[in-house]
């Protein structure tokens, strides 16, 4: 067996990356199948998601719109469908700023494609990103952009330039997470967040990209060499000569019942600014679980360096 600290990484390099790419980088860690990416892999591997309906994965990747719509009425039609998964916020005269996941702009059509500005920003959307939307495509193809609509995609260095709270709502942040399964039972309790786990039941420690043993997170609770940390040790030990045993006569998802909490995962968390400031509000107090403490301290301070208007205060 192995035993490793918690960690943590912001993922900045995502940010360069396009949707495409992006989406595969974070949708690959649930099978811990990174090995397979190529320089070809995304599309075929975003075809089969969708095609599957793994829409979680698909709120990997999130992107910000500006849209002029031409009169009041159009804006008032939109807003009356309550767009899911999108932030939506009024900037001036008829002037609105949209942020949302491939998922969150995909369901917009897929449940409302009557509204004039659905069918504007779908169309805008196909054009500029066509992977996402084939399965949606209409029988008689994308109309052209709707008359009086004016769009855009806002590049992320704009996004990081816009002022106090609308900086916090639409810029959006992934951070990759290792720690043990306890932690990530209450991070994935928050709301709104998009996550992607390292799945026990798919990924088979046996094999040798595992190195053939099972990973256990160190916990902070015992001092490494003391009676309790061994006996922690010898329970760890046994367990994983368990979960190898049933291994030889059945599945990793039945034989990950005898798993326990201090196993070793993988979770990406993406949230915006506002959603993570909720976050280390609660995960870095003193009431908070010693072993989130443990990483949501040191990784707000990280926030607080790239974003300290936001954090100011935490």
């Amino acid at each position: 067996m192995k035993i490793i600290p918690p960690s943590f990484e912001i993922l900045d390099d995502l940010d360069r990356q396009s949707l495409a790419v992006r989406i595969e980088a974070c949708g690959r860690i649930c099978y811990k199948s990174e090995d397979k990416i190529t320089e070809s892999s995304a599309e075929p591997f975003i075809e089969k998601i969708i095609r599957h309906g793994h829409n979680s994965v698909t709120e990997m990747a999130v992107l910000t719109l500006r849209v002029t719509a031409p009169d009041e009425a159009v804006i008032n039609g939109f807003l009356a469908v309550i767009p899911r998964y999108l932030l939506i916020d009024r900037t001036g005269g008829l002037d609105l700023l949209i942020t949302g996941s491939v998922r969150g702009f995909r369901e917009l059509y897929l449940f409302h494609p009557d509204v004039p500005m659905v069918q504007a920003i779908s169309a805008y959307l196909a054009g500029r990103h066509p992977l996402f939307y084939v399965d949606l495509t209409p029988a008689g193809g994308w109309p052209r952009q709707g008359r009086g609509f004016e769009m855009a995609k806002v590049p992320l260095a704009e996004v990081e330039q816009l002022p106090g709270e609308l900086l916090a709502r639409h810029r959006h942040v992934a951070v990759k997470f290792i720690v043990n399964r306890a932690v990530t039972h209450e991070i994935v309790r928050h709301r709104p967040c998009s996550y992607l786990q390292e799945s026990q039941r798919y990924c088979r420690y046996s094999e040798s990209k595992f190195d053939n043993q099972v990973t256990f997170i160190r916990p902070l609770f015992f001092e490494e060499g003391s009676p309790e940390f061994r006996l922690w040790e010898e329970a760890m030990r046994e367990t994983e000569k368990l979960y190898l045993q049933l291994l030889e006569t059945t599945t990793p998802q039945a034989a990950r019942t005898v798993l326990p909490n201090s196993c070793k995962t993988e979770l990406i968390a993406y949230a915006n600014l506002s959603e993570w400031r909720h976050i280390f509000r609660l995960r870095t107090s003193a009431a908070a679980e010693p072993s989130m403490r443990e990483v949501m301290i040191p990784l707000l301070k990280e926030f607080g360096k790239r974003y300290p208007a936001v954090f100011a205060g935490l």
